[in-house]
């Protein structure tokens, strides 16, 4: 070949190398070209009918054991004293974690219980709680102050041969044609009272305090293993007791009275709310803890 034939064919190569290399580049280089027509070779399938969605059903988490998961238990009840009980048997009896942890703090700080209604006084315990567990509630003679065993040691019998060391005379005792006024005598002449001794004399003055004054003798009886016998000894004369404004005072300061807990002294504040002021105690009468007997009872130290 001459010297322009052979410019002819090196150039008619090199076009045919170009154009080889483009087609193959060009041929994968679009994948969605190529989905379009692999799609579009494929054979016609005709549609199927429509079908309604099923409704949806949670997943139920499967028991690896296929065992019933357990119910939860009721709540027990049977004899505590809350002063020992522990936080097993608290919780058995159904109260929270926090009004078991109140009750390990109180007790701690030194607080005691001693009579059923202290426990009334639990944050958070509700009527129906106290009411199912009030019959089981057991103080133990352990928590009541040690002056009453000097007391009643103090009326016991003298053995034979038994010395004592030498301590004051007992003041002189009234005969039984006398009286002492309830609310005007002193721990001195309370003490004059046959079976009264020191610590009776501290808790009638202390209860009577609490009251805001006696109306009458029966409520000595309030006074927790007050001797019955005593109470011929004493006289109501002109009670004035001090009285409750009930459409003022709030929930504090109604349940420091010993006839208001936390409950009734809710339901006081919340009939003035939703009624206005409270005219008269027979209109808590239709509250369950209003029974005719505590209004009777509570009638003398309200004031409207």
């Amino acid at each position: 070949m001459n010297r322009n034939d052979r410019k002819i064919v090196l150039t008619a190569l090199a076009v045919a190398v170009v154009a080889l290399f483009a087609a193959v580049v060009l041929d994968g280089s679009d994948p969605h070209q190529t989905h379009e027509a692999h799609e579009a070779h494929k054979p016609y399938e005709p549609h199927k009918p429509y079908e309604p969605h099923k409704p949806y059903k949670p997943h139920k988490p499967q028991n690896p054991h296929s065992a019933p998961l357990p119910q939860p238990t009721s709540h027990e009840v049977f004899p505590f004293d809350p002063n020992t009980a522990d936080s097993a048997q608290l919780a058995r009896l159904g109260l929270q974690h926090w009004q078991i942890r109140n009750i390990y703090r109180y007790r701690a700080k030194g607080g005691v219980y001693r009579k059923k209604e202290d426990f009334a006084r639990l944050y958070g315990l509700t009527v129906k709680d106290y009411r199912r567990l009030e019959p089981y509630i057991r103080i133990s003679s352990d928590y009541q102050p040690a002056a009453t065993l000097v007391a009643h040691k103090a009326h016991e019998p003298q053995k034979p041969n038994e010395t004592h060391e030498p301590h004051e005379p007992y003041p002189q005792k009234i005969d039984s044609t006398e009286h002492i006024v309830l609310n005007t005598a002193d721990t001195t002449e309370l003490k004059r009272v046959p079976g009264i001794g020191s610590y009776y004399a501290k808790e009638i003055v202390r209860y009577g305090r609490w009251l805001g004054g006696y109306v009458s003798v029966e409520q000595l009886d309030e006074i927790d293993q007050f001797p019955t016998s005593a109470k011929k000894y004493f006289v109501v004369t002109n009670p004035s007791p001090q009285r409750l404004n009930i459409n003022s005072l709030s929930i504090q300061q109604l349940r420091r009275h010993p006839y208001i807990n936390y409950f009734m002294a809710k339901t006081i504040v919340e009939h003035r709310r939703l009624h206005g002021r409270i005219k008269n105690l027979q209109e808590l009468s239709g509250y369950r803890d209003f029974t005719p007997q505590i209004i009777q009872r509570l009638e003398p130290y309200i004031a409207y």
